[in-house]
């Protein structure tokens, strides 16, 4: 619908019916998922990790819906060679419980990188998203490979040139 002119006051005033302007809630059926292919090798840890986050939720699409899983899914390559700046590798810590009294138990950045090395980004990525059932669906939409090689060949993956968003 055309907006109407009128003048108030000596005043142009444009009257639009605003029933002709909806906010669009996306929802399982409208939402378009595809498939993102993210190389991190040699790149900061936290930047990457919140890049990769945005694609999970989809913040970056018109249609962005907060309680909706209208995100990507997400393909990180090279997750072994990523960064920590200053003393992270020694000083970042990395606790967990194993539900027993006493369990406590704490890894530190390198600890956990000789372990799994994948788990830097994983536990990164999963701190940024939300806690809450949204949040455990979405980081189900994130594969972590440490190497260059990754099983999702079929699903055709659009890659990104992560630099542009940092």
């Amino acid at each position: 619908m055309q907006p109407v002119e009128t003048i108030f006051n000596g005043f142009k005033i444009f009257i639009v019916n605003t029933l002709s302007y909806k906010t669009i809630s996306a929802n399982p059926n409208t939402i378009n998922k595809e498939w993102v292919l993210v190389d991190v090798k040699d790149l900061p840890l936290g930047r990457v990790s919140a890049i990769i986050a945005n694609f999970l939720r989809g913040k970056y699409k018109t249609n962005f819906t907060p309680h909706v899983d209208c995100g990507d899914n997400v393909i990180v390559v090279n997750a072994a060679h990523v960064t920590l700046s200053g003393n992270k590798w020694e000083q970042k810590e990395y606790i967990r419980h194993t539900g027993y009294p006493g369990g406590q138990r704490r890894l530190n950045a390198t600890q956990l990188h000789n372990k799994r090395d994948t788990r830097l980004v994983e536990n990164a990525v999963r701190g940024m998203l939300p806690k809450n059932k949204l949040g455990a669906e979405l980081f189900r939409n994130l594969r972590v490979f440490g190497n260059s090689e990754h099983e999702q060949d079929a699903q055709n993956p659009k890659t990104i040139n992560i630099n542009e968003f940092l």
